[in-house]
């Protein structure tokens, strides 16, 4: 579905539910999540109905996740990092 458009000479690699996931250096968790087929990052508070991101640029706030035990982070404004724990939010908060 998507995919990088040039190879990154960097990788990383992130844990995303306890899937180790190779990322490209510098780039989004969102963008790293995405082009490893990741479709579904968190649950609506209210209706719990699952999201993804929408505008990659953070004025959505569709890509919550939980970033090293802290929720609330959008996954399209911070960049991967090495040993990166990555959950998917649940709700209000991950928890």
């Amino acid at each position: 579905m998507f995919r990088r458009l040039r190879a990154s000479e960097q990788e990383v690699t992130i844990d995303f539910e306890g899937q180790p996931i190779r990322a490209a250096a510098g780039e989004s968790v969102a963008a790293a999540l995405l082009a490893a087929g990741v479709a579904e990052f968190r649950l609506s508070a209210v209706s719990h109905a699952p999201r993804a991101p929408y505008c990659m640029i953070g004025n959505c706030f569709e890509c919550l996740v939980e970033i090293d035990g802290q929720p609330d982070r959008q996954a399209c404004l911070v960049s991967v990092a090495d040993g990166m724990r990555v959950r998917r939010q649940m709700g209000d908060n991950a928890a």
